[in-house]
């Protein structure tokens, strides 16, 4: 059993009047529109005639389908019909929902050794003095709290290159001054798992090797103490990281003074470095997809594992995340797992997110949003599997709890929700210095320390939105590129990212408002 890819799929012919579409798999039950179907269109290779209007993206029975009957797309089951479907109908959520079925996790039986590159590749990185390697280089503020939020965007502000082009002159090195604010750091639990989660995430970004240096800055009576954040995270005040309160210096203008001194101070260390080469297993790469459409599983994720499969070879380290957009497809990471360990810790977080929807009247199947089926996706279970085409074909070496160190070299997950935002926020506290991103609908993301990667699953997104775009994927729909040769031109790509090339996101200054930590705490 494989993860699915669009590598072997099979498109129609494109003579005119023939509809075209891509079939994934031979067990599949649907094919997917590669351009909007009206009723009547024949399809010559599956023997059928198109009944009814189907969308760009969406699927098509290709057999007569009974109600209670699963549903396959990549040859996985993707819902059960909730009524009779006819050769040639459009499947959605009309006629297709969610139902339980077993599945099988096979621990680790398919894990294979994966065949390090013959000679690695490089980037061009910023090695700091003990020894990690950053793929930028800001000077960052974090807050404790809500409350030194405003001050702490005061204090970035005076050092933005569109409005005080004066202020970094003088420092060409460094990318700029972020100011990471978030909404809580009070009203929860002083000993509850919500405020280790945040002091987790906080120190992650604290510890982050594409900071030269931040300030951390509070209120000083929230619940989320200075003292014990940086504490409880192995930090210590020094020239490199400087913590202080409002009320502690004497109100708001006060502190945003302190703060614009303290950074200028900072200024000239943080200026001082330069790009070596160095090898890119020191890559940690967060993999993420948002506004996902019907072709996300068959052009830009498969394209991003096969660059994730590369990025392994050459001993780099990548993030797969998200937990409930595995949901339902968790048993094909499970058998690729290094050992059985690794396996059982991913059910684990399987069934902790089971039991906190469960506990808040809440469904794994919330998930595809609105703009998810607009797009084509139904269910949950085949988002799933097409989101997890992201992660390639290597085994998985580890899983880890939202914002904990990533250590281990090769394909890890991160248990993390569904939510770009606080997903890529929970991978850059774990380390991760670039950030892939894949979308079918246009998200307009980016993520502030670590550069981000925009990937088109469309060409039409592409010519729509192609100011946020970096990549289009379209391309493998149209028969003009393949996916290992799409994957190995995403790897480059990243490797001249990781160099200093600016990313589109970075371009719009994105990355600042994008900073949410995971909020799982009672507020009271």
């Amino acid at each position: 059993m494989q993860t699915p890819t669009a590598e072997s799929s099979t498109p129609s012919s494109s003579t005119p009047g023939v509809a075209r579409v891509i079939r994934l798999h031979p067990q599949d039950d649907v094919v997917i529109s590669l351009g909007q179907l009206v009723s009547g269109t024949p399809v010559p290779s599956e023997g059928i005639t198109v009944a009814g209007l189907i969308p760009p993206g969406h699927k098509m029975a290709t057999r007569a389908i009974a109600p209670g009957t699963p549903v396959r797309r990549y040859g996985q089951i993707i819902g059960f019909a909730s009524q009779a479907i006819q050769p040639g109908q459009h499947v959605h959520t009309h006629n297709l929902a969610m139902g339980d079925f077993a599945r099988d996790y096979a621990f680790g039986e398919e894990a294979r050794p994966t065949i390090p590159a013959p000679a690695p590749a490089t980037f061009q990185g910023i090695v700091r003095a003990d020894g990690r390697v950053a793929t930028r280089n800001y000077i960052g503020i974090l807050t404790s709290v809500n409350c030194s939020a405003t001050v702490a965007r005061a204090i970035a502000d005076h050092f933005r290159r569109d409005i005080h082009p004066e202020a970094l002159a003088d420092f060409p090195n460094v990318d700029g001054v972020v100011a990471l604010t978030h909404g809580t750091g009070c009203a929860m639990d002083s000993e509850g798992e919500g405020l280790a989660l945040l002091q987790r995430t906080l120190g992650g970004y604290a510890c982050h090797p594409n900071f030269a240096s931040l300030l951390v800055i509070g209120l000083g009576c929230e619940t989320n103490q200075i003292p014990r954040l940086l504490a409880t995270q192995g930090l210590q005040d020094n020239e490199r990281l400087r913590a202080f309160t409002i009320q502690d210096t004497g109100g708001t203008t006060k502190t945003i003074a302190r703060g614009i001194e303290l950074i200028r101070e900072m200024l000239p260390a943080a200026n001082a470095v330069r790009r070596e080469t160095v090898p890119a297993s020191y890559l940690i790469v967060g993999l993420q997809c948002g506004g996902s459409d019907g072709y996300s599983g068959i052009s830009a994720n498969p394209v991003l594992g096969a660059a994730v499969d590369l990025l392994v070879q050459h001993g780099g380290t990548a993030i797969l995340s998200e937990t409930p957009e595995i949901y339902g497809a968790e048993h094909l990471l499970t058998r690729r797992a290094q050992t059985p360990d690794v396996g059982r810790k991913l059910v684990e977080r399987i069934r902790w997110w089971e039991a906190h929807c469960a506990r808040n009247g809440a469904a794994m199947n919330n998930n595809p949003s609105s703009g998810n089926k607009a797009g084509g996706l139904t269910t949950v279970l085949e988002k799933s599997l097409g989101g997890i085409a992201k992660a390639g074909s290597t085994n998985l070496v580890e899983v880890y709890e939202y914002a904990q160190p990533v250590q281990a070299h090769g394909l890890v997950f991160m248990d993390t929700p569904g939510y770009d935002p606080i997903s890529a926020t929970g991978q850059v506290a774990g380390g991760a210095n670039l950030i892939c991103f894949t979308t079918g609908r246009g998200s307009a993301y980016g993520c502030a320390p670590s550069p981000s990667f925009k990937l088109a699953t469309n060409t039409a997104l592409w010519e729509r939105q192609s100011d946020d775009m970096d990549l289009n994927c379209g391309e493998i729909l149209e028969g003009r590129r393949t996916i290992p040769e799409l994957g190995a031109e995403l790897f480059q790509r990243l490797l001249d990212i990781a160099s200093g090339e600016r990313s589109r996101s970075e371009c719009h200054g994105y990355g600042q408002q994008e900073f949410v930590p995971w909020q799982i705490s009672v507020v009271v």
